[in-house]
């Protein structure tokens, strides 16, 4: 489904990624972890059109997309649910998640998705006149994916979504998570909590510094020495 070739990206004189390839295949949930500045994020908004690849190829369906506008690739099935959730807090949660719709007109359909993440999310339901600035943090990255699912997705990208939760909730997150993939969404995984990743994702990379260091099925990058030291510290 997506394939990225050799990625080179800069901000200003930073070279922030550095002929970053990895590839996604359609049904997969593939994680990438790394560390604080490894380039995860900068990763996800070059797919998403947010910043454009100075040198290298992201392809869609086998078509480029790296020149597209943000709003262009959003309209091909890609949405983007960002690192630090982004909701607006002065709108109740129910505008929250109709925004996550604004490039549709598909009016029963969208209905019927907002059935869906609220079926995902019940506690989004008890909330649906409440401002987003009131919710928890928690309930704050449910909204920010349910948003992001809302413009019903063929490729969900996931920034950082266990950041700040405390630990039963990041367990319930991952839960979601792995279901919205079964119910046929692919899925892009950026996580600093590599064990939670790895133990749902199908595929795994690894990024340091703006290069991929290490890739491979989830199990074999769970199991690897340098990973279990780096990041899971044993």
């Amino acid at each position: 489904m997506l394939v990225l070739e050799q990625i080179h990206t800069y901000y200003d004189r930073i070279h922030a990624l550095k002929g970053v390839s990895l590839t996604v295949r359609q049904g997969e949930i593939v994680t990438l972890i790394g560390s604080n500045g490894a380039g995860k994020s900068t990763t996800l908004r070059a797919i998403s059109g947010l910043i454009k690849p100075r040198l290298g190829r992201i392809l869609l369906d086998g078509q480029p997309i790296d020149p597209l506008p943000a709003h262009a690739v959003m309209r091909l099935g890609i949405s983007q649910s960002p690192e630090g959730r982004r909701i607006f807090a002065r709108l109740t949660v129910e505008e929250n998640l109709e925004l996550g719709a604004f490039t549709r007109n598909d009016k029963p359909a969208i209905r019927a998705d907002l059935e869906r993440v609220l079926a995902l999310f019940p506690r989004l339901r008890e909330r649906l006149r409440q401002r987003g600035g009131t919710l928890s943090g928690g309930e704050q990255q449910m909204l920010a994916i349910g948003r992001a699912l809302m413009s019903r997705p063929r490729l969900l990208l996931l920034d950082e979504p266990s950041m700040g939760l405390a630990p039963l909730l990041v367990e319930q997150i991952f839960r979601i998570v792995r279901s919205i993939n079964e119910q046929g969404t692919t899925i892009l995984l950026v996580e600093q909590n590599a064990h939670a990743a790895l133990s749902i994702a199908h595929r795994a990379y690894v990024l340091e510094t703006g290069t991929v260091v290490l890739e491979g099925p989830a199990s074999e990058v769970l199991a690897s020495s340098q990973v279990r030291e780096a990041y899971l510290g044993s």
